[in-house]
């Protein structure tokens, strides 16, 4: 069975990037350029009112590569760090004495990057120093992560391969350096990243499974030296971190509530550059010491408060019963039901703005996501499926996904493909087009 369409018209639904305006996760994410952003394995800091997300691209070498955003949506590509490394993964910022560093995991030891000016933003950052096992006893390890806390200390989070996860002090200085060793977590664990919230240190980790999502864990420490407990889901047990895995943990101070957002990613089967990113608001328990991850098909977070919004966006819904329904599928109240590969949903006169892409929700459950999939037609285009558009299609019940409509009206068809002829079937509610991407 051949799935999928052609690039081209992956690149017609897609279109040109414009403003932003939600955060969706599993979502194609594209820079202010149109280009999908390749930051994975990644770090979000801010630096006064700008951020900026590093990570990196499989397919252009592994190499540190810097986006820059004032509102956590629109992403300019800024360009890769340096052009004296590759095979760097999971680069992190460090900044020290007025220096801003990128330290990342080339061959299982910690290469060091300088920036020439006071920016993070900078295409030239160096090489300085030697690569690094970790002390006291010379690690090498997997994966990294950079923690700062209140009073400035940084923290270097590593997964050993001892096995061990481990927390070192960094060394302030020109160049920084690893320090002592103050935690040995004795369990085989990776993906590390951590936040502070009430005076509680939260380490969040992956087990150990390549690129196939597991349940990330909770543990949790009255000091960064510990003593430390937990090993809690940061999410549903039965979703795999809604299949994604901790990059980084970042925290927004508003007026009137601080935010923490989990960063994560969701890989594909080799980690290639078609992995897309699950960047979801937590929720902070400080009477059961735990971290929840709220689980938005769509969301925002207001800067200035800190408060996150994720409902009454203002949208059109067209009910799948109020469709054109072909083949045998069976309209049950508002919804669609039986939608098999010989029928499909067509919703006619669906408004669009030909000057911005616009977001189109698709809610609809199947009866074995591991049997098939949900595609959709534009226009008369040919189909595409929506996990190309959306790493949550077929896993969550709500799925939007970026869609270049034309001006006036459209037509959007809705339809599934099973596996070598396999029993499939999916169940529409709805779709929901949003005025603004």
């Amino acid at each position: 069975m051949k799935f999928g369409a052609t690039f081209a018209v992956l690149s017609s639904l897609l279109s040109t990037a414009l403003a932003v305006s939600f955060i969706v996760p599993g979502a194609v994410w594209t820079d202010t350029s149109g280009a999908k952003i390749l930051a994975h394995g990644g770090h979000v800091i801010q630096v006064g009112s700008t951020f900026y997300w590093l990570g990196y691209g499989a397919a252009a070498g592994v190499i540190p590569n810097i986006y820059q955003s004032t509102d956590l949506m629109n992403w300019s590509h800024i360009g890769f760090a340096t052009n004296q490394v590759s095979g760097m993964y999971r680069p992190k910022f460090v900044s020290s004495g007025g220096k801003w560093y990128i330290w990342g995991q080339v061959n299982r030891e910690i290469v060091t990057l300088v920036a020439p000016g006071s920016t993070p933003a900078s295409t030239a950052y160096t090489l300085t120093g030697s690569p690094a096992l970790l002390p006291p006893d010379a690690r090498s390890f997997s994966d990294m992560g950079v923690f700062v806390d209140d009073n400035g200390a940084s923290y270097f989070l590593s997964s050993a391969d001892s096995n061990n996860l481990q927390i070192n002090n960094i060394n302030a200085g020109t160049p920084i350096t690893i320090g002592t060793r103050v935690a040995d977590i004795g369990a085989s664990i990776e993906a590390p990243g951590m936040l502070k919230a009430n005076s509680t240190y939260f380490l969040v980790v992956s087990q150990k499974t390549g690129w196939s999502a597991n349940p990330d864990k909770v543990y949790w420490a009255p000091a960064i030296s510990g003593p430390w407990s937990g090993g809690t889901d940061i999410a549903p047990e039965s979703t795999n971190t809604y299949n994604s895995q901790n990059s980084a943990e970042l925290k927004i101070t508003g007026s009137s509530a601080t935010t923490y957002v989990f960063l994560g990613d969701i890989w594909d089967s080799t980690g290639s550059d078609a992995s897309n990113y699950e960047w979801l608001p937590i929720t902070v328990s400080k009477a059961n010491q735990t971290l929840t991850l709220q689980d938005h098909a769509m969301w925002t977070v207001n800067l200035g408060t800190g408060v996150v919004v994720s409902s009454n966006f203002v949208n059109t819904t067209f009910n799948a019963a109020d469709g054109i329904i072909g083949g045998s599928a069976v309209i049950n109240k508002r919804a669609v039901h039986n939608i098999t590969p010989s029928s499909n949903v067509t919703f006619t006169n669906v408004l669009g703005n030909a000057l911005e892409k616009q977001w189109v929700a698709f809610e609809y459950t199947v009866n074995n996501r591991t049997a098939g999939e949900a595609h959709i037609s534009v226009n008369g285009e040919p189909p595409i499926m929506l996990s190309a558009l959306n790493s949550r299609a077929g896993h969550r019940s709500t799925v939007p996904v970026a869609l270049a409509l034309k001006e006036g009206p459209n037509t959007i068809t809705f339809g599934v493909e099973a596996i070598d002829g396999g029993d499939f079937a999916a169940h529409l509610e709805r779709i929901q087009v949003f005025d603004d991407y």
